[in-house]
């Protein structure tokens, strides 16, 4: 990425409706390239980018609380960082989060898939966030595989490790995130609600996809758009069925305690 590219990006971006979080502000530390550790079939960004599990400063801190600053006073519920692909994978992480707050005494909030949970400088710095949503789609490493597509190296014992060792030092607000393209089967049912059990989380979000997904990369993927007003070719995605994914939830809630919201949009 040349420092021209870098210049012209905007880190902030929104603010955008979440139906999680009511009116929210992103922070991109990831940049104009996209970069995961993932690359979901569902990514409502398109095909990533740059599939990596390194960390690195993509967007330097200054930047985007000059970014930032711009968008103040700041008239939103929260404000969330998300964009480009994996925030952790920004090593500035936790500098962005305590001088977030600082800066704006907003709530702050982090969208994760969790692969980096096993290691704990990511843990410590992620657990500055208020709160912490973490993807959780796959309950076998098979459907890990063709609903995530990892980088190597990556597996459900390893993630699942790193998620219990970050449920027990953080005291912010946890959420899991699931995403369903396919009903899933009783032993993953289950298996599913056990491991949330197991987990305790403050809320699980139960979703199936209604953004499509970009055939290419599209930065601007990053808001609010419905499928009538892409200016992109776009592909639509298999889902659930509304009454099957709030059966799913109602079970969830009712054998586990946990808070289930259940939603048809991403």
């Amino acid at each position: 990425m040349t420092s021209a590219t870098l210049s012209s990006f905007c880190s902030v971006y929104g603010p955008v409706q979440s139906w999680r979080y009511g009116r929210s502000l992103g922070i991109d530390p990831i940049g104009p390239v996209s970069t995961c550790s993932f690359d979901c079939v569902y990514c409502q960004l398109g095909e990533i980018e740059h599939k990596s599990r390194d960390r690195q400063i993509f967007i330097p801190t200054s930047q985007i609380l000059q970014d930032l600053s711009a968008f103040q006073p700041w008239d939103v519920d929260v404000i969330t960082l998300s964009g480009s692909g994996e925030p952790t994978l920004a090593l500035n992480l936790g500098e962005i989060l305590a001088l977030t707050k600082s800066l704006t005494g907003k709530p702050v909030g982090v969208l994760t898939n969790g692969t980096l949970l096993n290691c704990a400088e990511v843990r410590a710095e992620l657990a500055i966030a208020d709160q912490v949503a973490v993807k959780m789609d796959a309950v076998t490493d098979e459907v890990l595989r063709r609903v995530n597509r990892p980088v190597a190296g990556i597996d459900l014992t390893t993630q699942w490790q790193g998620l219990k060792a970050f449920r027990q030092q953080y005291s912010g607000q946890l959420a899991m995130q699931t995403m369903l393209l396919v009903p899933w089967n009783e032993a993953e049912q289950q298996a599913y609600i056990d491991q949330m059990r197991d987990l305790a989380p403050d809320e699980i979000q139960l979703n199936t996809p209604t953004r499509p997904r970009p055939l290419a990369h599209q930065l601007d993927a990053r808001g609010n758009h419905s499928a009538s007003d892409r200016p992109y070719a776009i592909r639509q995605l298999k889902r659930v069925s509304v009454p099957t994914l709030q059966a799913f939830g109602d079970r969830i809630q009712r054998e586990t305690g946990i808070a289930v919201k259940v939603a048809i949009g991403e």
